[in-house]
């Protein structure tokens, strides 16, 4: 059952993060989404420091802090909907998805199982066949990826 449910988790964490996906190539502005979007519109320091209720010197050090990459969640929030935006949050798989990227770090753990134990076989005269290696390695992926062991992200 339990692996069931993580099954079903995976997939329905791989389909919201699936949204981002067509986001992956888009890049930050050199000087930040709120300063990119504040000059695009034409609006001043002080006009957005009214919407924000804060000085102008606040919305300044709020553009410095995301150019920096210091800035809170929560700031930028505030900061889109005073521009009337709204921050969306979230993240983009390197392996295109969770799965896949779970399939790639059980394929890693295992190989070097095998390889290890390969190894010790080898020096007592046991060596394994190429292919029964392989078979082996596949074996465990998939019971790595079933039992997603704590060790796995070792």
């Amino acid at each position: 059952m339990k692996v069931k449910y993580n099954d079903l988790v995976i997939e329905q964490v791989d389909k919201k993060l699936h949204a981002f996906s067509v986001l992956k190539d888009v890049q930050r502005p050199p000087d930040g989404w709120v300063h990119a979007i504040r000059s695009g519109m034409k609006m001043s320091l002080r006009q957005l420091g009214n919407r924000l209720s804060v000085s102008p010197q606040s919305v300044k050090e709020l553009e410095t802090r995301e150019r920096a990459g210091n800035v809170t969640l929560d700031a930028l929030d505030k900061a889109g909907k005073a521009m009337n935006m709204r921050l969306v949050y979230g993240f983009i798989p390197e392996d295109g998805s969770i799965n896949e990227m779970i399939t790639h770090r059980a394929r890693a753990v295992a190989t070097q199982v095998v390889k290890r134990t390969h190894m010790t076989m080898k020096l007592e005269g046991q060596e394994n066949s190429e292919e029964r290696i392989a078979r082996a390695i596949d074996e465990l992926t998939e019971e790595l990826k079933r039992e997603m062991p704590r060790y796995l992200w070792d």
